[in-house]
């Protein structure tokens, strides 16, 4: 069976209103997540959103969007290749 990639002109779009509801578009991939924590891989890029209570209310990887409720305290951005030195321990980035 071939696998079939679909390349998609996307583009990524945040709106985050009163820091307790967020709507994410672009996304491609849910790396993690749990109520403090949610590490999303989306065509602009890896991005962590860091906060409390955080639920993931919808999430349609066909068209990119993801809802997410909770408090919001912080959203960070990485470049996609940053994140294979992630996790690694420190031994793992200096030894690369």
């Amino acid at each position: 069976m071939e696998e079939r990639k679909i390349v998609r002109n996307r583009s990524h779009n945040l709106v985050l209103e009163n820091r307790e509801k967020m709507s994410v578009s672009g996304v491609e991939h849910v790396t993690s997540f749990d109520p403090s924590i949610i590490i999303l891989v989306t065509v602009q890029g890896n991005m962590t959103i860091k906060g409390s209570e955080l639920d993931i209310k919808k999430l349609n990887l066909d068209d990119g969007n993801l809802s997410i409720h909770g408090y919001v305290d912080s959203i960070v951005y990485t470049d996609k290749q940053d994140m294979g030195s992630k996790g690694k321990g420190l031994l793992g980035k200096i030894f690369k």
